[in-house]
């Protein structure tokens, strides 16, 4: 537990007064209307949703998370979310204009432009109650089990008292100032987070028990800890921590922002933007600033908190106060901060609470606009009115907040939670990229997949089954198996379902086309028929340009991968390979450029 100063508090309640200010502020004009509240009717720049990307995924539990991969697999072990770049950056140059131009208010309201008939009504409904409530409450949890863990550390905070002070500020403003209110707070919030960040690892880095960049890097179980890429000898490691995540992981799963071809909070953004070229740009710029840029000073703390505190046993002894059921190496990072001076105590604090409340308000917002569009709206008040919506959208706030508050006092871990999370989406993502360019998925494609996935991952967790199949020790198939072979399970069963159930109407499929223009070989059999009834589904004016998109997102990879690497190596002091990738990041990029020229300059 650590002594707060008149300069820390004084940092922290200067934060939450301009926060609230802001939501007081524009909460007027969010309550003009439900796109004011939840899209700010349309007209955010590509630079302010990019930087509110950043923010809400900056979150209390995301440098909890990367500490507890990396005291348990190494940093190399990060790769189980940065394979996510891949889906990332195909969002951004393929699905991100496509959004935009289909000008939903949320992306569940998709499936009823994309589907048609009951199906299509079920699995919007269903959707968001799954979505908005069930997983969204999930998500704000773990968020929020952060917080308590780090109230618990560094203020000797009891659970319901960090869930009470964190969580009420921030559901008060996310319910007067809506989405504008988020975004605007996010711009802050950001710059607040990154800042404390990078003095947190800094200082560190350099108190007397580590000794400084050199010292750490050479400590012995450190340097173990070290390498960007997993060990190659070790079958185990290779295979769970980068095989699987790059050749199956990041196309096959549904994971929050990080969906195949776009969705949740991410598409929210995409369809707050002026247009498909902000849209991009938006979602470009949190991949760079998500992945090349801001890992290493969680990294850095991760690594200085193993000299520290080598086990959980040091951590134990240190923090008794820390229950045995929120006893983890995520609470390592927080336990690193109750080292820190007067006033870097009060930046880091408020950084931390400004990662809480950016990813609470923008979960918040988001499931929230599920709850009036896509459930309310269409199931039980279509003629309501703005006003109406509007307020129903704040109860609805308010609802998710506690809910999530009362699951976090039972969770321990956020790692564990992660797992979890990838395995109920394991063989959804493929559905997500196809439905675009496919005209034979139909709505049962993705009602089966929902289920089947979860269904299957529940009974490998929790049933003899899974015991059977991938026990530890003494099963059919080793451990690293069992997110594939959901996902090649799940695969097999919606395409069965696919082909089993009628294709969507030439009606929906038609509108669908017209209005969107996705082109390639996977319509051709709807724009030739609908040729024949003399019907003209092509604009002209439209070009493809998914294979320049594809070609885009591989020189983005190759870009941020070689920035990220580039950084980790220059921090080694490896210099001669910080170079070489520097200068790899800096052709790709210039290649990128020309290419983007070309995705962008007409729309899809």
């Amino acid at each position: 537990m650590v002594s707060l100063s008149t300069l820390d508090y004084a940092l922290i309640i200067v934060f939450f007064v301009i926060t609230l200010s802001i939501g007081i502020y524009v909460s007027k004009k969010s309550s003009k209307n439900s796109s004011e509240f939840f899209l700010s009717g349309r007209t955010m720049p590509w630079w302010l949703l990019g930087v509110s990307m950043v923010a809400t995924t900056f979150s209390t539990d995301t440098p909890n998370l990367v500490t507890d991969i990396v005291r348990t697999n190494g940093v190399s072990g990060n790769w189980v979310w940065w394979a996510f770049l891949i889906t990332g950056l195909l969002t951004v140059f393929v699905y991100a204009k496509l959004w935009r131009k289909s000008n939903v208010k949320t992306d569940i309201e998709f499936y009823e432009f994309r589907y048609g008939g009951k199906p299509a009504q079920f699995l919007r409904k269903f959707r968001a109650v799954y979505l908005g409530v069930i997983f969204n409450v999930i998500i704000m949890s773990s968020v929020t089990l952060a917080a308590i863990k780090i109230g618990g550390i560094m203020l000797g905070l009891e659970p319901w008292e960090t869930v009470i002070s964190a969580g009420l500020i921030t559901v008060l403003f996310s319910a007067l100032g809506g989405f504008r209110g988020v975004v605007y707070t996010d711009f802050i919030l950001f710059f607040v987070a990154m800042g404390g960040a990078i003095g947190a690892a800094y200082y560190l880095i350099n108190i007397p028990e580590v000794g400084g960049l050199d010292a750490l890097l050479s400590n012995e179980n450190v340097s173990k800890k070290l390498s960007i890429l997993p060990d190659f000898n070790n079958t185990n490691a290779l295979i769970t921590l980068f095989i699987i995540p790059l050749a199956v992981q990041w196309w096959s799963s549904w994971y929050p922002g990080a969906e195949p071809g776009g969705g949740g909070y991410i598409a929210q953004r995409m369809l707050a933007a002026k247009d498909e070229n902000h849209a991009i740009g938006a979602t470009f710029f949190f991949n760079i600033m998500h992945y090349a840029l801001r890992p290493w000073p969680w990294i850095l703390v991760a690594l200085a908190s193993i000299v520290v505190f080598p086990d959980l046993a040091s951590i134990q002894e240190a923090f008794p106060n820390i229950t045995e059921s929120k006893l983890g190496h995520d609470l390592a990072y927080s336990a690193m901060l109750t080292k820190l001076p007067s006033g870097l105590l009060g930046l880091v604090l408020t950084s931390l609470v400004a990662a809480y409340m950016s990813t609470i308000s923008t979960q918040l917002n988001w499931g929230s606009s599920y709850m009036v569009y896509d459930f309310y709206k269409q199931q039980i008040n279509p003629n309501a009115s703005e006003k109406k919506l509007v307020f129903i959208g704040r109860v609805s706030t308010v609802v998710l907040m506690v809910l999530s508050a009362l699951l976090a006092l039972l969770l321990q871990n956020a790692l564990q939670l992660f797992e979890v999370l990838l395995m109920f989406g394991a063989g959804t993502g493929l559905i997500f990229i196809l439905r675009w360019f496919w005209w034979r998925i139909n709505a049962w494609s993705e009602i089966t997949a929902m289920f089947a996935s979860g269904i299957i991952s529940i009974l490998l967790k929790l049933t003899p089954i899974g015991v059977y199949l991938f026990g530890v020790d003494s099963g059919v198939f080793a451990e690293y198996y069992q997110y594939p072979f959901v996902v090649v399970i799940t695969t097999i069963i919606w395409l069965i379902a696919t082909y089993a159930t009628q294709p969507e109407s030439k009606e929906v499929l038609q509108q669908f086309y017209k209005k969107i223009q996705p082109g390639g070989p996977g319509w051709k059999k709807v724009v030739f028929e609908a040729e024949e009834q003399g019907i003209s589904l092509k604009n002209n004016n439209y070009v493809w340009s998914v294979p320049s998109g594809l070609l885009a997102m591989i020189l983005g990879c190759v870009l941020i991968y070689s920035c990220m690497f580039a950084t980790g190596y220059y921090i080694y002091g490896d210099y001669n390979l910080a170079f070489v990738l520097t200068v790899v990041a800096l052709v790709s990029g210039l290649f990128l450029i020309k290419v983007w020229k070309r995705v962008s300059s007409k729309i899809l």
